[in-house]
């Protein structure tokens, strides 16, 4: 959560807080190791005139930081001093007597993600880190797009269905790699071992018919196509903070109704695609309505089960496309083998 002070001024004898330090740790998911001590913090009780001269001497970049924060005795947070308003101020003013207040921090202990949502839609480029309303360093405009950078390479990483990394890839060893992906493969090995007990259990709709056998390929991959696109925007909106479980509803309706007008063209497409391969009406038929009740039911599990997982603080990103597309094989091809057993014995 972000933190909002408003705080009184506080008047104490000039001392103040200033440290430059280089940040190289990349691959935490906290917001800690991203802050910098390039910052200058002094006391309320110190002049306008003081602090110019501070501003001046401790500028070692092309970049100049635009604020100058206010603490007090005990290094508390009070407020902010622009670059601009010390310039204009009276040389002899206490910074206390022109500081505005602090409109938003992060806090050491800051979740990653929780800050990277924040600093998207709030659009700022240098904000202190707390705490216990202590000011322990800043986020400047390279540290926060290191942490966004980090936080969306994490986000793709997930959606590959793979360990993060915690080092650069050219630092990994062939081992690291097993290690990251193995676990993962096997899991959805496991799932889609459940597809040929599905297969199994219809068979005697394959040897009624052997040409539905032709179309499984495709019909389970449209459905993991549609469930990844589908997937993919989702996880991406609610790292950007844009949607969340509030929104199930509305997402829903325009999934599904999406979901809709494409089933019904990808079931025009597979009509045709059947009838070139000459195997009868009844098949075309039963291929044509698995197509438009596999592409709707993709939508509404891809819509929902993102969802679920940030309820119940799991990365939705582990959803995307291996998984979506793991479930929607067996119970793709379940519709599939039901709609044909249905229809077969018209």
């Amino acid at each position: 959560m972000m933190t909002f002070s408003n705080s009184a001024v506080a008047h104490d004898n000039g001392s103040s807080l200033r440290c430059s330090t280089d940040n190289t740790t990349q691959y935490s998911h906290g917001i800690e190791s991203y802050m910098t001590q390039d910052y200058l913090a002094l006391s309320a009780a110190t002049s306008v005139k003081i602090t110019r001269e501070r501003f001046f001497s401790d500028i070692n970049s092309d970049y100049i930081a635009p604020q100058i924060f206010v603490i007090d005795d005990d290094g508390y947070l009070l407020g902010l001093v622009t670059v601009k308003n010390l310039l204009d101020a009276n040389p002899d003013t206490f910074i206390g007597d022109i500081m505005t207040g602090i409109k938003a921090s992060l806090t050491m202990d800051q979740p990653r993600h929780e800050a990277s949502i924040f600093l998207k839609q709030a659009a700022i480029n240098y904000i202190p880190v707390l705490n216990n309303g202590k000011i322990k360093g800043i986020l400047g405009p390279q540290e926060i797009a290191q942490l966004k950078e980090d936080e969306g390479t994490l986000d793709s990483q997930l959606q590959g269905a793979s360990s993060p990394l915690e080092t650069p890839y050219l630092e990994n060893s062939i081992f690291t790699l097993w290690r990251k992906r193995s676990v993962w493969l096997l899991l959805l090995f496991v799932a889609e071992a459940y597809t040929g007990t599905v297969i199994k259990s219809f068979e005697d709709q394959l040897e009624t018919a052997i040409a539905l056998a032709f179309f499984i390929p495709l019909l389970i991959g449209t459905g993991g196509n549609t469930g990844t696109q589908i997937t993919s925007t989702l996880v991406r909106a609610m790292a950007l903070g844009e949607i969340g479980l509030k929104d199930l509803g509305a997402i829903l309706r325009k999934e599904v109704s999406a979901a809709v007008l494409i089933a019904l063209t990808i079931g025009a497409a597979g009509f045709i695609r059947a009838w070139t391969l000459g195997v009868g009406m009844e098949v075309m038929v039963v291929v044509s309505l698995t197509l438009v009740a596999i592409t709707v039911w993709s939508a509404i599990v891809s819509s929902i089960i993102p969802m679920l997982l940030r309820r119940v603080n799991i990365d939705p990103a582990l959803v995307s496309a291996p998984f979506i597309s793991t479930l929607i094989d067996g119970t793709g091809l379940i519709i599939y083998f039901q709609i044909a057993k249905v229809m077969l014995t018209i």
